[in-house]
Formats: structure tokens, C-alpha cells, sequence
């Protein structure tokens, strides 16, 4: 009669694999896109998730990339009304990221953002564009650096649905600008450290 040796260890391992990529299909919520689908009411950016980057131009060969670590944002709308919506947000300086410590920390100085007097930046929008069923043009001011100025952002929101792990409806939000620093008094070493800057902005928001 033939022997069979059952490696339980091996089974095991085999059986928590499909389980965990089980885990990963209940988890997926049925994420609906177009705004019009989405849902209405007040939102709180889910700081977990949220990203914000700045990308410059230096000396002309590559494009310099930094981030915020501390923001915080509410956004309120209703997709059948979205002229009506507002997003006010707030950037903590003095968390700016660069991958270098010794960099970061002479941005935060005052030649550049000069985070002790002004530690904090703000946007708050004064009208809103639905530019199609996902695309959305949100104008409002930008205040940093002491300076308050127009920018507008484009806004796309990828979509919304119930998230299994916080038990709360969430929303998926992509958002870009561009502006000039020295528009807001930041001009040192204009032009080697380019004017214009690029701001990319990758959120969930959680429904209150």
C-alpha cells in the first residue's frame, strides 16, 4: 500500500495565500465614477491617504520634487449643484519633505518659505466650474508666504464608494495647479530655481 507524507506546514501556507488574495476582492468597494453619482453632503480629507506635491524646475536639467506630510481639508457639494461646492484647505510649512533634512530645514528659513513667520498656507475657493461628468474647475485664493492670490485648480474625482475598513462612504479626488512663486514674494534665485511651480494633489475624502 503506498505511503503519502502530508506536509501540513506547506498546506497551511497555501491556505492563508488564497485567503489573503480573497481578502483583497471583499475589500474592493464598487467604486462608481461620475459625479453625478456621487454623494452629497460634507467631507473631511482622510490624512492617510492624501499626498500633496510641488515640482520646480532646477537650473534647467531636471525637475525638483517636494512634498507636505501635514495637511488638512473639508470639501461640501452636491453633484446636482456644483457651482455650490466649497474645498478649504491647510498646509503646515514646516512639514515640507525633501529627502534631505539639511535641505528641508533651508526651505523652512527665510529666504524661501519662511515657515516661522508664515507657518501656515491656505486655499478656499470662490467658485466652482463643472467642466464635465468627472472634471471640475475649482477658483479660489491662494494665501502663502503672507500673500494672498488667485489660483484655480483642475479637480477630477475618480470616484466614490463604501470603504469596507473604515465603515465610512469615501471619495477619490485628483487635483492640479501651477502658479509663480514670486507672485507671493518668493523670487530667490529666480530663474535658476524656476518661477513657476506644479502642484499635484492625491486625496480620499471621508463623508461626515
Amino acid at each position: 500500500m503506498p505511503y503519502f507524507s502530508v506536509d501540513y506546514k506547506k498546506i497551511l501556507l497555501i491556505s492563508l495565500t488564497l485567503l489573503l488574495s480573497a481578502c483583497g476582492y471583499l475589500i474592493q468597494p464598487k467604486v462608481k465614477t461620475g459625479i453625478v453619482n456621487l454623494k452629497p453632503g460634507a467631507y473631511q480629507i482622510d490624512k492617510q491617504h492624501t499626498t500633496v506635491l510641488f515640482k520646480i524646475n532646477h537650473m534647467g536639467m531636471s525637475t525638483f520634487v517636494g512634498r507636505f506630510n501635514s495637511v488638512d481639508a473639508s470639501l461640501e457639494f452636491d453633484p446636482a449643484h456644483m457651482e455650490n461646492a466649497n474645498l478649504s484647505a491647510v498646509i503646515s510649512i514646516a512639514s515640507i519633505d525633501v529627502n534631505n533634512a539639511e535641505l528641508a530645514e533651508t526651505l523652512r528659513g527665510s529666504s524661501w518659505f519662511d515657515a516661522e513667520k508664515y507657518p501656515q498656507a491656505f486655499f478656499k475657493t470662490t467658485s466652482v466650474q463643472l467642466v464635465d461628468q468627472s472634471h471640475a474647475k475649482f477658483s479660489g485664493n491662494l494665501t502663502l508666504h503672507g500673500v494672498v492670490a488667485p489660483i484655480v485648480l483642475d479637480v477630477v474625482f475618480n470616484g466614490g464608494g463604501e470603504n469596507m475598513l473604515t465603515g465610512r462612504y469615501t471619495i477619490g479626488f485628483t487635483a492640479t495647479t501651477s502658479f509663480k512663486r514670486s507672485q507671493f514674494g518668493m523670487d530667490y534665485l529666480v530663474p535658476a530655481v524656476g518661477d513657476e511651480v506644479n502642484v499635484e494633489v492625491f486625496a480620499e475624502f471621508q463623508k461626515r
